[in-house]
C-alpha cells in the first residue's frame, strides 16, 4: 500500500494500490506507521508523500464498512489504527510534504492534514464526504482542519461534503501552495529543507503544534531555544554565513 523510497536525504512514500485509487484499507494504516518509523530511522531529512496514480487518495478503502456495520469491536480498531498511522505521520521528527494530484477524499484528507505542508496541482479535488454515508469523522482529524481552515470552512467541508478545486483549498487554506506544474515547485521546498537545521525543525516541529493550541509559553521550548545556540550545528552554521559576506 505505501511504498518507500530510502535513496539519499529524502524518503519519498508512495500510495501504491492504483487499482483502487490509492484507497487505504484497515491494514494500511499500521504500514504507514511503520514506513513512518523506517523513514525516520534511516537518517533521511524530509518526507515526501505522493499518489501512485490519476487520485492522490480515495479516502478509506469501502471494503472493510460492512465489517465496521457488523461488528462493535471491529469499528474500535477500524480507529485504533487510523490513529495509529495518521498520529505517527504527524508526529515524525523530520519535516513531511505532500504531493496532492488528482482526488483526495474522505481519509485522504486526514492523511494530508497530518503533513507539514501541503501542495496540490492544479487537478487536485478535496471532499470530506462522511455526512455522505451517515458517519462522522474522527475528532483529531477534524481538529487537525479546523486548525488550518477555522471553524467555518471546516463547517462548509464537514457538513455539505461537497468538493473543492485546488484553487480554492489554497484560498482557504486547507493547502500551502496551488502550482499548474508541483514538480519544480516540490523540489525546491525540499532542497531548502534538506540544507535546513534537522536540530531546528525538531524544535519548530514541536513549537508550531503548541501554539495552535494556543500555548504562548512552554518551558522545555524555552530551555531548547537556549540550548540550540550553544550547539555545533549553530556553530558551524553561523561561521559559514558569517564567512560568506
Amino acid at each position: 500500500m505505501f511504498d518507500l523510497d530510502l535513496s539519499g536525504s529524502v524518503a519519498r512514500l508512495t500510495l501504491g494500490r492504483p487499482e483502487a485509487r490509492n484507497a487505504i484499507p484497515l491494514a494500511g494504516w499500521r504500514e504507514l506507521a511503520a514506513r513512518v518509523r523506517e523513514a525516520e530511522e534511516s537518517g533521511a531529512r524530509v518526507l515526501v508523500l505522493s499518489g501512485s496514480s490519476s487520485a492522490f487518495c480515495a479516502g478509506a478503502d469501502l471494503q472493510d464498512f460492512p465489517a465496521l456495520q457488523r461488528d462493535p469491536a471491529a469499528r474500535a480498531d477500524f480507529r485504533a489504527a487510523m490513529r495509529e498511522g495518521l498520529d505517527g505521520l504527524a508526529a515524525a521528527a523530520m519535516p513531511t510534504v505532500v504531493a496532492i494530484e488528482g482526488p483526495c477524499y474522505g481519509a485522504g484528507v486526514a492523511l494530508a492534514l497530518a503533513c507539514d505542508l501541503r501542495l496540490a496541482g492544479s487537478g487536485a479535488r478535496f471532499a470530506i464526504t462522511p455526512a455522505k454515508f451517515g458517519i462522522s469523522y474522527p475528532q483529531e482529524d477534524v481538529t487537525r482542519l479546523v486548525a488550518l481552515v477555522g471553524p467555518g470552512q471546516a463547517s462548509r467541508l464537514l457538513l455539505t461534503a461537497l468538493p473543492i478545486d485546488a484553487a480554492e483549498a489554497a484560498r482557504i487554506g486547507l493547502v500551502e501552495i496551488h502550482a499548474a506544474d508541483l514538480r519544480p515547485v516540490l523540489d525546491e521546498i525540499v532542497a531548502s529543507l534538506v540544507a535546513a537545521s534537522p536540530a531546528s525543525h525538531r524544535a519548530l516541529k514541536r513549537a508550531i503544534p503548541l501554539a495552535a493550541r494556543g500555548i504562548a509559553t512552554d518551558a522545555a521550548q524555552d530551555e531548547s531555544f537556549d540550548a540550540l545556540f550553544g550547539s555545533e550545528d549553530f556553530e558551524r552554521r553561523f561561521a559559514a554565513l558569517r564567512g560568506g559576506r
